[in-house]
């Protein structure tokens, strides 16, 4: 079989966006265990509300985050797959998936709440658009022409 360099590393922009998507997904859970940055931005937004409710906000939050986390990893293994097998598919697909992730992740970063700022604080907004990155790099690189080159 016959691979493209561009195609060898658009997977290794796969696989960097694959750890750097686990990485956005256990800043939040670091941040609940040391800091609390994402309580502190709930708070400042919402001085009335009880601890018990900024709890369940933040909760709500590291909910969200975990899941559309592991769908983000979810996804990264079937591109990895798709472009590691030469699928005829794989562009589209790999290009439809950085589309809605890079959606979801600006949706994080700049969706306002009832309070008028953020959802989340800038910090974990600007951590979940990282795998963006490795995600548009990989898009580069799979839509990219060049000449085969055979693997052993």
């Amino acid at each position: 079989m016959t691979k493209t360099r561009h195609a060898q590393s658009a997977i290794g922009a796969m696989y960097a966006g694959l750890g750097l998507t686990v990485v956005a997904m256990i800043v939040p859970w670091i941040d609940l265990a040391t800091g609390n940055v994402l309580a502190g931005h709930i708070r400042a937004g919402y001085p009335t509300f009880p601890q018990g409710r900024i709890d369940t906000a933040v909760m709500t939050w590291l909910v969200c985050l975990s899941v559309v986390g592991a769908l983000g990893i979810i996804c990264w293994f079937c591109a990895i797959w798709a472009a590691r097998t030469g699928k005829r598919w794989a562009r589209g697909v790999v290009t439809l998936v950085f589309a809605l992730g890079l959606g979801i992740a600006l949706f994080d970063l700049l969706v306002r709440d009832t309070s008028g700022d953020t959802g989340l604080p800038p910090l974990l907004g600007w951590v979940g658009m990282l795998p963006c990155l490795a995600g548009l790099l990989a898009v580069a690189l799979l839509w990219r022409r060049s000449q085969p080159t055979s693997q052993a």
